[in-house]
């Protein structure tokens, strides 16, 4: 298993991962963290399922066509993910479409790209060729701001909203907009990961949301990266509060506040409770006053 993605920790809070080569011994104390893990399938419209596990939310196309997935989880996963899809159609995966970079979307690329072609924004190529993996867990098809998938008699369009979550995000919108796989530019009731150190912006996140909501309509089933299925009631809220904390910041920075000041200050009501293990209120703080420019 040389050259897969490392999990830096379990999939409860670990989420930016970094490469190595992977040893008999580390990877089976990788596999046995995962051991208690099941993977739950929702069926969202015929033909179409969300998989929930460990690590980012799978969205699924299943029909005639074969199989197609939205990101694949942690490596250790893998067989988990394949029992779970085999429940609805034979066969792996002829298509993986990688929502960005980061390992607990992309770490089953090495053992699903044996089957099928993977298919990501440019940057995800670039990114993931930073790192010491297997050419199977590399993507074969890439694009720089949209595509059209017509599989299994439907129509996903893949769309790249510019620097975000990171530089290389992608959003998967079903034509009918009966259903859309936000990858990590939406994390259900909590606070995101912005990933600064790879390409990612603040105010980039904000707008690629606001662009969302745009394209999805009440009726939209949303898969976010993280969390469960949500509604655009749902990211609408998501987008409140990243507007109501960024002003907040903003705030702080036009009255010359430090960055220790702006963590001894309460977040806006609403929003205190929406810290995680992976990101508590500090390190959003720490992001926002990062990523956000001086007033």
């Amino acid at each position: 298993m040389a050259g897969v993605l490392k999990q830096t920790s379990t999939w409860l809070g670990k989420l930016l991962l970094v490469s190595y080569i992977m040893t008999p011994l580390t990877y089976a104390a990788e596999q046995d963290a995962f051991a208690n893990v099941t993977v739950k399938t929702t069926e969202l419209a015929p033909g179409r399922y969300m998989l929930e596990g460990a690590g980012g939310n799978i969205g699924v196309s299943a029909g005639n066509d074969g199989l197609l997935i939205i990101d694949d989880q942690y490596a250790p996963m893998a067989d988990k993910i394949s029992a779970a899809l085999h429940e609805l159609h034979d066969g792996y995966p002829k298509y993986i479409i990688n929502t960005h970079f980061h390992g607990d979307h992309v770490g089953g690329n090495n053992f699903f790209g044996q089957y099928g072609t993977i298919i990501a924004q440019t940057q995800v190529l670039t990114r993931l060729k930073e790192q010491r993996i297997e050419r199977n867990a590399l993507p074969v098809l890439v694009f720089d701001s949209s595509l059209e998938i017509h599989f299994n008699g439907q129509v996903m369009k893949l769309i790249h909203l510019g620097p975000a979550h990171t530089d290389s995000d992608t959003i998967v919108l079903w034509q009918d907009g009966k259903v859309a796989h936000t990858g990590d530019l939406f994390f259900k009731d909590r606070f995101p990961f912005i990933d600064l150190e790879h390409g990612g912006s603040v105010i980039g996140y904000r707008d690629a949301v606001a662009q969302i909501l745009d394209l999805v309509d009440d009726n939209t089933q949303i898969i976010p990266g993280h969390g469960s299925l949500a509604t655009k009631a749902d990211l609408l809220r998501f987008k409140h509060m990243l507007d109501d904390c960024i002003n907040w910041m903003l705030d702080g920075k036009r009255s010359s506040k430090t960055l220790d000041e702006m963590l001894a200050t309460p977040l806006p009501e609403r929003w205190q409770n929406w810290g995680w293990n992976f990101i508590p209120k500090e390190r959003w703080v720490r992001t926002l006053y990062k990523g956000l420019p001086a007033q």
